[in-house]
């Protein structure tokens, strides 16, 4: 049987790698974009989740919450603005998220079938971000206590949540910022020297999805380059 699975940001960095890494014989993939569903808006999640059963025949096995916003929110801006961004960073990373993983759990409640949830949160769920990205932290670590809130709850049916919680990974988001603040001064924080590629994240949502054990429900694995340890 298939194994189906929804991957949300899924064109660019990160996600397109989930894609490449993802591809077998006995996978379904659907891999949303911002063309599938506007995440940003309150039935933005929920539109994708129909979308997605719909294509993958009415079963979906493994949820990936990956898409993700990294908008500046100048604490000098002017307030409308400011209360602008983290609102809409948090529609986007944090409940549309939510929706998502509420529509999964019931969807595996009722075909009591189990499933799994893994959420790309960030190191700053726990580190902290930039003075420009107060709301980005936030909703990353919002995501980290969902997940394991979800994996407290629902492992004895069978419904497994993991995250990732990456560093600077080279993506678009992760380029703009790096040459933005001075890639050389950041860099000298990551004791490895270099940040992560995309592909290096999608080996470990791929583990997550195809290896771990059930016993690791709850896990969140940090992908940093050893820039923050817990």
């Amino acid at each position: 049987m298939s194994l189906n699975i929804l991957l949300t940001g899924a064109s660019r960095g990160i996600g397109a790698a989930c894609v490449d890494a993802l591809q077998s014989g006995n996978i379904r993939l659907f891999a949303a974009s911002s063309r599938d569903s506007d995440l940003g808006t309150p039935d933005g999640a929920g539109i994708l989740w129909d979308l997605a059963l719909d294509a993958l025949g009415g079963r979906i096995d493994i949820l990936i919450n990956n898409a993700g916003i990294f908008d500046a929110a100048p604490l000098d801006g002017a307030d409308a603005e400011w209360l602008s961004a983290w609102q809409r960073t948090m529609t986007v990373n944090l409940e549309a998220s939510a929706v998502l993983c509420r529509k999964a759990v019931l969807h595996w409640q009722d075909r009591k079938s189990g499933g799994r949830i893994v959420n790309v949160a960030s190191r700053a769920a726990y580190r902290g971000d930039s003075p420009e990205h107060w709301h980005y932290a936030a909703s990353k670590a919002g995501m980290v206590a969902m997940t394991k809130t979800i994996a407290r709850a629902y492992a004895a049916q069978g419904i497994y949540a993991f995250a990732v919680c990456p560093g600077f990974t080279m993506t678009g988001m992760a380029e703009d910022y790096l040459s933005n603040r001075g890639g050389d001064e950041l860099l000298a924080d990551i004791p490895l020297g270099k940040v992560a590629e995309p592909e290096e994240i999608a080996a470990v949502v791929k583990f997550l999805v195809m290896d771990a054990p059930p016993s690791m429900t709850g896990a969140i694995l940090d992908a940093n380059g050893a820039s923050y340890v817990r």
